[in-house]
C-alpha cells in the first residue's frame, strides 16, 4: 500500500511532523510544484467530480459538478490550464426544500444537487440545477464574479440534467431530459408563456433507451447538443447532435466510445475552447470506489462534428497541458485547523448543524459535539468530509478524545452507501478501537435508513489516553479501490488493524465516490465531543 511507495516526501515522516513543520515542508513543497509540468495524464482529475460543465471567460475556466447531499453544494472550481483546478466558491450553503435536507423524515442520499449548467452572459455568470427529488423545481443563482459567491435569482419547474443555453438573438433556452427544449424569459424569471416548448427528434433506431447529460453549444452558426446513450447491445458512448436551427431537425454523429485504460466506457460532460481557438472535451468515467473521474481529450472539428480523443479516438493516456504556466492547485487538502473558517474543500453530510461543531472553543482544533442520539454514522449530523484521489491517498488525523461520553463514536471513515470505518467507542470509562465495514439500506421514496449492515473486523482496547492517531489508506487503481486502516498512539508508529476493505459505487445508494469522513455521535445521551488536531494528506503520482 502508500507507506511503501516513493513520495515526494515520506508520509510516516509527515505524519509525526508538528504543525509548524507540516505547514512549512507544504509550502515549500508547493513552491516546488509551482514549476509546472508540459504534460500530463489522465483521468486529468483522478477523483469524484461528475456531470461536469466548463465554460471559459477570459483566461479562466470555470466548471460545476455535482454533490448531491453534501453541504455546502454545487462546487465551482476554477483553473487556468483544464489540469488545475481550484474550488472558489458552492452555489449554496444550504438547502432547506424538505426537512430530509436535515436528516429529518428521510434523507436526500443520492439526490439534491444535480447536474449543474453554468454560462456567461452580458457581464453575469448564470448556474442552474434542479435536485433530484421533491418538489422538482429548479433553482437558477447569479453572480458578478464566481469566487464572491452567488446569489439565487429565481426558481421554476423541474429541467432534469440541464443545459442553459443564451443565444445571439437573446432569447434563452434550456435543454433537458431526452430532447426537451424549453424557452424562458430574457431574464431568466421563469418560462416564457408562448415560447418553445417541445422534444427534439433525437431518437432513432439505435438510441431506444435514455438519452441524457445535455450540454450545448454554438459554434460557427450551428447549434451543438451534446448527450450520452446506451444503443441496444452497445456501450456508453457520448453523442453530437447538431443542426441549423434550435428547433432542428438535428442529425447524429458518436463522438467518443473508450474504455480507457480498462475502466468502464467514457461518457458525459462538454467540449470548451482556449483563448487560441482550440478545442477540447472534458468527460467524465466511472471509476468504481473513487467515483467519478475527468479525462480531458483534445476535440478536432472535423467536417463540422467535435470528434474527441487522439488520432484513433481514444483518451489519450498523456497529452499537453493546454495553457502552460498555470499555478498546480491540490483539489483535495490538508487542514491545520488553525483558521476561523474550514477550508474551501471541506463539506458536511447534509445540513450542518452549526451549534454543535466550532473551530474557536479549542483554538486550533475543530470541536465537534454530540448534537442527536443515532444508531449509526448515516443517521449521524455533522461528518465532515472530501474527496479520495486516485491513483493511492492516504488521510490521516489527531484525534482528542477526553471530552467523550459513554456510547459516544468517533472517528474517521472511508464514506460511502459501503463505507469502512475506524471507530473510537467510549463504553463507560473504557475506549475501544473498532474497525468495521457498514452498508446503509435505503427506502426508495425518502430514502429514510431502514438499517444498517455491520461487520466488526477488529476490537482493540485503548490505554488510558486523550489522544489517538488513525489513518486511512486507499488504492483506486484497475481492479483494486481497497481501503487500509491504521492507528497510532504517537501518531508515528502505525499498526494496521481490521481487514482490507473494498470500497463500491453504488447508485442505489450514496450514488457517488467514497470519501473522506470525520465523524462524532452520540448513541445513549448527547453533549460529548471530540477535538480534531488535524487532518493530514497524501496521494501518490499518477
Amino acid at each position: 500500500m502508500i507507506q511503501n511507495k516513493i513520495w515526494r516526501w515520506p508520509l510516516a515522516c509527515a505524519l509525526a511532523f508538528s504543525a509548524a513543520a507540516w505547514s512549512e515542508a507544504v509550502s515549500l513543497e508547493r513552491n516546488q510544484a509551482e514549476v509546472q509540468a508540459v504534460t500530463f495524464k489522465n483521468p486529468v482529475v483522478w477523483a469524484d467530480v461528475p456531470d461536469p460543465d466548463v465554460i471559459r471567460v477570459g483566461d479562466y475556466f470555470y466548471m460545476v459538478s455535482t454533490t448531491m447531499h453534501l453541504m455546502p453544494g454545487a462546487p465551482v472550481m476554477r483553473s487556468r490550464d483544464l489540469v488545475n483546478w481550484e474550488t472558489v466558491s458552492y452555489l449554496f450553503d444550504e438547502l432547506h426544500e424538505t426537512p430530509k435536507y436535515d436528516m429529518e423524515e428521510g434523507t436526500v442520499y443520492g439526490r439534491g444537487q444535480w447536474a449543474t449548467s453554468i454560462r456567461y452572459h452580458d457581464g453575469k455568470f448564470y448556474a442552474l440545477f434542479s435536485p433530484n427529488d421533491v418538489p422538482y423545481r429548479s433553482f437558477v443563482y447569479t453572480t458578478d464574479d464566481p469566487a464572491k459567491g452567488w446569489t439565487l435569482h429565481s426558481r421554476m419547474k423541474h429541467f432534469h440534467d440541464a443545459s442553459l443555453f443564451f443565444d445571439d438573438d437573446g432569447r434563452v433556452y434550456v435543454f433537458y431530459g431526452t430532447g426537451q427544449l424549453t424557452e424562458l424569459e430574457a431574464d431568466l424569471s421563469g418560462v416564457k408563456e408562448g415560447g418553445v416548448d417541445m422534444t427534439l427528434q433525437v431518437r432513432d433506431e439505435e438510441e431506444k433507451g435514455l438519452l441524457e447529460g445535455s450540454r450545448v453549444i454554438k459554434h460557427d452558426g450551428k447549434y451543438y447538443l451534446l448527450m450520452i446513450s446506451w444503443p441496444n447491445g452497445g456501450k456508453r458512448r457520448q453523442l453530437c447532435y447538431r443542426a441549423d436551427k434550435i428547433t432542428g431537425p438535428y442529425e447524429k454523429k458518436v463522438i467518443l466510445c473508450d474504455n480507457f485504460a480498462g475502466f468502464p466506457y467514457v461518457g458525459q460532460g462538454t467540449i470548451v475552447d482556449d483563448a487560441k481557438g482550440n478545442w477540447y472535451g472534458v468527460i467524465f468515467q466511472d471509476r468504481g470506489g473513487v467515483g467519478r473521474v475527468l479525462t480531458l481529450s483534445p476535440c478536432h472539428w472535423i467536417d463540422g462534428w467535435p470528434m474527441l480523443g487522439d488520432e484513433d479516438g481514444r483518451v489519450p493516456e498523456t497529452m499537453e497541458v493546454p495553457v502552460k504556466g498555470g499555478p498546480v492547485i491540490p483539489l483535495v487538502v490538508g487542514d491545520e485547523f488553525d483558521g476561523d473558517k474550514l477550508k474551501m474543500e471541506w463539506q458536511w453530510n447534509h445540513n450542518p448543524v452549526d451549534e454543535a461543531w466550532t473551530l474557536k472553543e479549542h483554538k486550533g482544533f475543530l470541536r465537534l459535539k454530540t448534537n442527536k442520539v443515532v444508531s449509526n454514522l448515516y443517521e449521524a449530523r455533522n461528518t465532515l468530509t472530501q474527496r479520495m484521489e486516485g491513483p493511492e491517498c492516504s488521510g490521516s488525523l489527531a484525534l482528542e478524545v477526553g471530552g467523550m461520553k459513554d456510547g459516544d463514536r468517533a472517528g474517521l471513515a472511508a464514506f460511502n452507501g459501503h463505507s469502512g470505518i475506524l471507530t473510537v467507542e467510549k463504553e463507560g470509562k473504557d475506549l475501544f478501537l473498532v474497525m468495521s465495514e457498514e452498508v446503509v439500506s435505503l427506502t426508495d421514496k425518502e430514502k429514510k435508513v431502514t438499517g444498517v449492515e455491520r461487520k466488526e473486523c477488529a476490537r482493540v482496547k485503548l490505554p488510558r489516553t486523550k489522544k489517538v492517531y488513525l489513518r486511512v489508506d486507499a488504492d483506486f487503481r484497475l481492479k483494486r479501490d481497497i481501503a487500509e486502516f491504521y492507528y497510532s498512539m504517537d501518531g508515528k508508529d502505525w499498526t494496521k488493524i481490521g481487514s482490507d476493505f473494498r470500497m463500491l459505487f453504488d447508485y442505489r445508494k450514496l450514488f457517488m465516490g467514497t470519501k473522506f469522513g470525520i465523524f462524532n455521535y452520540a448513541t445513549k445521551s448527547a453533549g460529548g465531543y471530540v477535538d480534531v488536531d488535524y487532518f493530514r494528506y497524501e496521494k501518490a503520482e499518477k
